[in-house]
Order: C-alpha cells, then structure tokens, then sequence
C-alpha cells in the first residue's frame, strides 16, 4: 500500500470519524472501501445512457438478417471466393 496525503474539510473529517467508530475500522480502511463504493457505482450507466444504448442496440439488431447458418457459411464462402480472384468489382473468368 502507498501511504498518501488527502485535505478534507471539517464536516468530512466529522463524518469520516463517526464512521469509523461506528462501524470499528480503521479510518483508512473506510476511505479505501468508500472509494471503491463510488468507483463501482460511477462505472454504472445513468438511466439515459442505458435507454440510449438500448435503442442503438435495438436499431442495429433489426437489421440482422434472418438466415441459415448454411446460408451466412455459403454467402462468406462466395466472398472468400472472390477475394482470391481480386475482389467483387473484378472481371471475372
């Protein structure tokens, strides 16, 4: 662990001190796992951002074709196909 150096005002000094107390940890360890706390809930999304993602997903996943396995395996075979002969706007023989 690193040891490192914070200026707090006085309301959260208090604070930091009740909770301490109360819940019988090291002042450090409290900060520590109040940290961690904050960082879990910052990595959530906010209730737009995941209704924004939402409708991205929803958008991109309508337009999925709806097709075989033997199909998409054909369809990739018939680009791989073409690739080997220069590509789609290749003359072909």
């Amino acid at each position: 662990m690193k040891k490192v150096t914070f200026t707090l005002d006085d309301e959260t000094v208090s604070y930091l001190d009740r909770t301490a107390d109360r819940l019988g940890m090291a002042k450090s360890r409290v900060v520590r796992e109040a940290i961690r706390v904050y960082g879990e809930q910052a990595a959530r999304l906010s209730a737009e951002e995941r209704d924004r993602l939402l409708g991205v997903f929803d958008r991109v996943t309508e337009r999925i074709p709806d097709r075989s396995r033997d199909e998409v395996e054909r369809e990739l075979e018939e680009l791989r196909e073409l690739r080997k002969r220069g590509g789609r706007g290749a003359d072909h023989p």
